[in-house]
């Protein structure tokens, strides 16, 4: 099985997480903290960087690793490197999502999430609190 590695950025300030909802694909609707594939030759932070530029028209500062997630979807594996990060821009642009949400501790559980982000759900709801 083919394996893609991603990264993932758990985007925290005022004590919520950034969420967005796929635009596109087999799992449009579904919830998922925003990043993307790696290129050949990047390190996890600076494919994270990139990602978040691309995807939101936004800085962030990457802290520490949360997580790193396997797991095997239908067609493919997911390595996913997951880190706390902070906003550095003020404004965020939805460049390849459908929405996107600030949840709280209490309201992580509103939004359907991707099976691979849904095991981040208790670690990040301790890292709110």
């Amino acid at each position: 099985m083919k394996t893609i590695e991603v990264t993932a950025a758990i985007i925290i300030q005022d004590g919520k997480v950034f969420a967005t909802q796929r635009g596109y694909g087999d799992w449009k609707g579904w919830w998922e903290f925003p990043g993307g594939k790696m290129e050949p030759g990047e390190t996890p932070q600076e494919a994270l960087t990139r990602e978040i530029l691309e995807e939101l028209d936004a800085e962030i500062e990457i802290g520490e690793l949360l997580d790193t997630v396997e797991w095997d979807y239908p067609a493919f594996h997911l390595k996913m490197h997951c880190f706390l990060c902070t906003l550095v821009s003020e404004s965020i642009h939805l460049n390849e999502h459908e929405d996107a949400a600030w949840l709280s501790a209490e309201t992580l559980d509103s939004v359907k999430w991707l099976p691979a982000d849904e095991g981040l759900i208790p670690k990040i709801a301790s890292a709110l609190s």
